[in-house]
């Protein structure tokens, strides 16, 4: 469901009411800074199980010796 657009330009009129316009570049800052994160910690999640899955596989693998 995508918000309309007049929905979204109530929604900025209610943010800059209630933590007011000089606030609004830190708060967005910080905000960058949190998704920046995010995807740093997702991406290692998913090499970890990556390197995981490798090491589960190598230990299955019977040795034909």
């Amino acid at each position: 469901m995508k918000p309309a657009p007049w929905q979204l330009v109530f929604l900025l009129l209610v943010v800059v009411i209630i933590w007011g316009a000089p606030k609004l570049p830190t708060f967005a800052k910080s905000l960058g800074q949190s998704m920046r994160i995010f995807r740093k910690e997702m991406k290692q999640l998913g090499e970890e199980r990556d390197e995981d899955k490798k090491a589960s596989s190598e230990k299955e693998q019977p040795k034909n010796d």
